[in-house]
């Protein structure tokens, strides 16, 4: 048996300064249904960082989870790249 698929984001961390736990904000864009103007649209979501490996600015890729605690419903899968 199969579990169903995982949603999948990438994005950009904002703070590390929680033990084993980051906040990452997914940036995308969307368009206006009536006036089709591209309009950028930010999301922030708290993830499980185990190792304590990513760092601000660093852009990783987050997995769906079981929630973890009460906000904490992804997790770190991979860095996917350095922040300079």
């Amino acid at each position: 048996m199969e579990r169903g698929r995982r949603k999948v984001r990438t994005g950009i961390v904002v703070s590390d300064s929680r033990d084993k736990t980051i906040t990452v904000e997914v940036r995308d864009s969307k368009q206006h249904r009536r006036y089709s103007k591209t309009i950028p649209v930010r999301k922030r979501f708290h993830a499980h960082d185990e190792t304590n490996d990513a760092r601000v600015g660093d852009t990783v890729r987050i997995v769906e989870t079981r929630p973890l605690s009460k906000t904490k419903r992804w997790r770190v899968s991979e860095v996917v790249e350095r922040a300079r």
